[in-house]
């Protein structure tokens, strides 16, 4: 008994394989167009959506290869030698789009891999190819088509061989790169441009924003970076606002990217100094050679006798040929808009600079977004509330099902996230201020400074003086807790004291830096639940759910003082209720691990708001705490976070190395 019926059958073999080829072409389609919006795109639907058809493309060009081979075991007729004819514009699209050629870090480890499955689907095209030859004009057009894919394919096999961290850094160890124990910048002839009273122009900034990619990127193969070449950085960074030092860091940044996730290795060789001639030369050739091939069996198919082939198969094998030439087309127009090719333009005074500013200042590079996370909002809205018999059965039953999906923590952790703008002035003032001042009290010596979390903001805060000694040890037992517990006291201690009484007064005075420390409280709750890897170890996922329990636990009793109001009033009746409770007792299970993160916590709210500048010294803390967690990230971490939008984790991280706040750096005493 066939459970499939037999016309059902016969018409699904017969457009089977039409189906494939096009589904194949629209997931080139989709990766093309969107591959490079991730640099600047939060959107886990973005992100979803490029994971699959990252994840399919390679899949569909698998299965239409092995179907197409099926089919050339039989006889050989018009219909056959049509669809043989699309094999190669599988090998097209095996090669992938230019903007992404590395899902992830790990696709690069994987070019054995993917060069073991190039080989298989060329050995499949030419089986097919041979199979189906009948000496016929198609026959032949598709020799050009299959050299082009064979091009494009290995192009990105050697890109992702390229990336990988085994060669990536033995390029960075190489002698040409590290000649004679000298810094990358005097090795590769790098000039600086360094403004002294004149604004700094968008084209300087992209050309400063090349060289130190050029010096930098030596931290993602764990080399040490040169004195001279921090030197050089501290000297035009100090020259510079820190809008423009930030935007310096988001070009370096993408050119990061390009590098790790895309084609920018073949497609940028005319810019990059490492390479010689003959490799740019080869690269442009190999381009002219896939466009040329494409176009011309184009013009050849218009003028190709098709009688003997079925209208549909016509139609297909145009829409491949004109999809492929979109392509193709759309790759060079985002080339030549791309920040290489700018920089190559500038180099050579071949664009004028107002046209270069205006292209690089519309130009959006990273999300520019911080993600915010709450424990008060998360736990008020977690609270159990009086409902219907029939609401908490469908509640119980909506619960199971996630839960059967393996989806219930990612929903819960999801629907209580929101993001903010980077604030575009005061956040990154003081980011940078702060640790150009660290750096100056350090005597110029950065290695030092990343141990820090909060212990030199402490050391060096006056207006610590006038407190009691009881409220000192209090602030400075929060600093020296293990990191995520000191994440967990400091954001629940800013979020009591950003709805304390006196906060009319600070919306006067210090409302900069009040607005500053919730974001940075937010954030790096964010991190210590969302992004736990890029934070050191520690046991923060448990303390957190164990955090949040305690305040679902005190916050019940205020179902009746919250009840039918918005969350942002909750959360400030919730915090002054907990800030004027006079003590928290801690409960039995507390008393026995020693869990008393919320009565700590309590107890740091009060002794902060005995400090004068209260918010100075809490914006401070955190941004100490940042660069804390920005240094001991490992820098395949932040590499990965560039295909998500970006952090302000990694724009920190890079800024702090380029003012020598790294341990990979070699420091010279004397020097300053």
């Amino acid at each position: 008994m066939q459970i499939i019926p037999p016309s059902v059958s016969k018409l699904w073999s017969l457009l089977e394989i039409r189906a494939l080829v096009l589904f194949s072409l629209g997931l080139q389609s989709i990766l093309i167009f969107t591959g490079n919006m991730r640099k600047n795109s939060a959107s886990k639907k973005l992100s979803t959506l490029l994971w699959l058809t990252y994840l399919s493309a390679e899949w569909a060009v698998t299965v239409s290869l092995s179907v197409l081979s099926n089919n050339a075991g039989k006889s050989v007729n018009p219909d056959l030698v049509i669809t043989a004819f699309w094999a190669p514009f599988l090998l097209l699209h095996l090669g992938g789009p230019d903007t992404i050629t590395a899902y992830s870090l790990e696709d690069n480890e994987l070019w054995r891999r993917h060069a073991l499955t190039l080989v298989t689907q060329v050995t499949t095209t030419v089986y097919v190819v041979l199979r189906c030859w009948t000496s016929t004009p198609l026959n032949f057009l598709a020799i050009p088509i299959f050299v082009a894919g064979i091009i494009k394919s290995g192009e990105r096999i050697w890109v992702l061989r390229y990336a990988s961290s085994e060669h990536f850094r033995e390029s960075m160890t190489h002698p040409s790169y590290r000649m004679s124990k000298k810094s990358p910048s005097y090795v590769l002839g790098l000039q600086f441009n360094v403004p002294v009273n004149d604004p700094f122009e968008n084209a300087d900034i992209l050309q400063n924003a090349y060289n130190f990619f050029k010096i930098f990127k030596q931290l993602l193969a764990d080399v040490i970076v040169n004195f001279h070449d921090i030197e050089n950085s501290r000297i035009i960074i100090k020259n510079v606002s820190s809008e423009d030092t930030f935007k310096m860091i988001e070009i370096e940044l993408g050119f990061i990217y390009d590098v790790f996730h895309s084609k920018a290795v073949v497609l940028y060789s005319f810019v990059m100094d490492g390479f010689s001639g003959c490799f740019t030369l080869c690269c442009i050739s190999l381009r002219c050679i896939n466009f040329l091939s494409i176009s011309s069996v184009s013009m050849a198919f218009l003028i190709t006798e098709k009688h003997d082939y079925s209208r549909v198969s016509v139609i297909i094998t145009y829409v491949l040929l004109t999809g492929a030439i979109i392509l193709e087309l759309y790759a060079l127009i985002l080339q030549l808009c791309s920040d290489w090719t700018m920089l190559w333009l500038s180099r050579r005074n071949l664009l004028h600079k107002g046209i270069l500013s205006f292209l690089l200042t519309k130009k959006k590079r990273w999300c520019n977004t911080m993600q915010q996370y709450n424990i008060i909002s998360i736990s008020l809205q977690d609270i159990p509330a009086k409902r219907s018999f029939i609401m908490k059965v469908s509640s119980f039953l909506w619960k199971c099902i996630q839960k059967v999906l393996c989806i219930h923590g990612l929903l819960e952790k999801h629907r209580h996230r929101s993001s903010k703008k980077v604030l575009p002035v005061h956040l990154k003032q003081v980011i940078l201020d702060q640790l150009q001042h660290k750096l100056e009290s350090a005597m110029y010596d950065g290695k030092k400074l990343c141990a820090y979390r909060g212990d030199w903001v402490f050391q060096n805060a006056k207006s610590l003086d006038n407190i009691g000694r009881g409220d000192r040890d209090t602030i400075k037992g929060a600093i020296e807790v293990e990191f995520d517990e000191s994440i967990l006291l400091w954001h629940i201690a800013t979020n009591l004291c950003f709805y304390s009484n006196d906060q009319e007064q600070d919306l006067d005075d210090c409302k900069d830096y009040r607005d500053t420390s919730n974001l940075l409280s937010n954030y790096m709750l964010y991190l210590l639940v969302f992004c736990p890897l890029m934070l050191p170890n520690g046991i923060g996922h448990i303390r957190f759910h164990g955090t949040r329990a305690e305040a679902i636990e005190f916050f019940y009793n205020l179902n009746e003082d919250i009840a039918g109001r918005t969350l942002g009033c909750k959360e400030e009746i919730a915090c002054k209720k907990l800030l004027n409770v006079k003590n928290i007792p801690p409960t039995r299970e507390q008393q026995e691990k020693k869990k008393l993160l919320l009565p700590n916590a309590h107890k740091l709210a009060h002794s902060l708001l005995c400090i004068e500048n209260k918010w100075e010294f809490i914006c401070h803390v955190w941004i100490e705490m940042l660069g804390y967690a920005a240094s001991h990230c490992q820098w395949n971490q932040h590499a990965q976070q560039l295909t998500q939008g970006g952090e302000l984790l990694t724009h920190v991280w890079l800024l702090m190395a380029h003012l020598g706040i790294t341990e990979q750096f070699k420091f010279q005493a004397g020097k300053s």
